[in-house]
């Protein structure tokens, strides 16, 4: 077993699976139909998955979720692999590795509190992350495809930052958010891990089929779909179940009302999970589900380093200082008169960033210090003007 899964960790009292056993898993949940309630029927109905391949198909019927439309799809499916099916299924599936099932000993612990916890999880990359993803020691940044540029400034400062502080970054690979965290997160050396709605052979969208490519050298990719399997339209909104089942938070930079990053935020609230929210211009449409999320008592967000104040330093660290990073540093004089300057009459965010050459993700903070101490005003639109 401890080939087949790298850096792969035992869990105290559970059963581990012999290769026999995980090929018959791995072999009936490619059948059309079969979900994880009607395998483990399956397999308690019938005395195990070997044995339930030989049983006649009136008998299949009487198993609690078949019924005979079912029961015909099984059939086909047994015909079309044979009386001795492992001999052909084994070598394709190169018995198993780069694949966790559900008795093995790397099954992160977070996955069996899902109401429909995958099947399988194919995964390309450093298998090492296993143990800490078991563990839930590491942090989800989701949020919007269609985000804006503070948005994707802030979710590559969150990114590296977490990246900095040791802590896997757990994301979906997808436009906008997820692929700006991971950006930041390997600009930063760290660890990301993507967890795709896709085959692993497949890059969606495919201008990051590049990014995806260096997620698996430097991370790990992850996914519920087995090579060849058919993507759904709820196979994106599936996969943010199994981020959150891994992480220890969640932060959500930025999304609309109609998001499934709002998914993986209700999930963290179910769990009584830490749930981090950047606030973002109430008028703008990408931000209203986030915006609404800290309306309900999320925690705001308005500084990478606040998020590691709060987390401490990841599994990944490897000689964090004595004290925590501060969460911001007093602003010098010259400083302020540049700002002051800068702002003028007015100016909003993105003018302010490329007139000082200077983060938007960097600038936020300044900007809430000035208007705190009485010197600036801001306005709708992340705009501000002199009081």
């Amino acid at each position: 077993m401890g080939d087949l899964v790298q850096g792969a960790f035992p869990r105290r009292g559970a059963p581990v699976w012999d290769q026999q056993r995980r090929l018959w898993w791995l072999l009936w949940s490619r059948c059309p139909g079969l979900g994880w309630q009607r395998l483990r029927a399956l397999e308690a109905s019938c005395g195990g998955l070997m044995a339930a391949w030989q049983v006649p198909a009136d008998e299949l019927a009487a198993v609690p979720g078949l019924g005979p439309g079912l029961v015909a799809v099984v059939e086909r499916f047994r015909h079309r692999w044979g009386p001795r099916p492992l001999e052909a299924f084994a070598p394709r599936c190169r018995f198993g590795r780069g694949v966790l099932v559900p008795g093995d000993r790397g099954w992160p612990a977070g996955l069996r509190e899902l109401q429909r916890p995958p099947l399988q999880l194919c995964w390309r990359g450093r298998g090492s992350l296993w143990p800490h993803l078991g563990l839930r020691r590491s942090v989800a940044v989701v949020g919007t495809r269609r985000p804006s540029l503070h948005g994707l400034s802030m979710a590559r400062a969150i990114g590296a930052a977490l990246a900095e502080a040791g802590w896997p970054v757990l994301s979906g690979l997808a436009e906008g958010i997820d692929g700006a965290a991971h950006e930041g997160c390997l600009a930063a050396g760290g660890a990301p891990v993507g967890v795709l709605g896709t085959p692993l052979g497949r890059a969606y969208p495919l201008h990051h089929a590049s990014l995806q490519r260096q997620v698996a050298r430097e991370g790990l990719l992850v996914s519920e779909l087995a090579e060849g399997g058919s993507v759904r339209p709820g196979s994106f909104a599936a996969r943010n179940r199994l981020l959150v089942a891994m992480a220890a938070a969640v932060v959500v930079v930025e999304c609309p009302v109609e998001s499934g990053a709002l998914h993986s935020a209700e999930r963290a609230w179910q769990l009584e999970m830490p749930l981090w929210v950047v606030p973002a211009d109430a008028g703008r449409a990408s931000a209203m589900g986030s915006n609404r999320l800290l309306a309900r008592g999320a925690t705001p967000l308005l500084l990478p380093a606040d998020l590691i104040g709060q987390l401490g330093w990841g599994p990944l660290a490897q000689r964090p200082p004595a004290d925590p990073p501060t969460p911001a540093r007093e602003l010098q004089g010259a400083e302020v008169e540049g700002l002051l300057e800068a702002v003028g009459g007015g100016a909003s965010l993105e003018q302010l960033s490329l007139a000082l050459e200077r983060p938007m993700a960097e600038l936020m903070p300044r900007l809430l210090e000035l208007e705190l101490a009485g010197l600036l005003r801001a306005e709708a639109g992340l705009c501000w003007r002199p009081c």
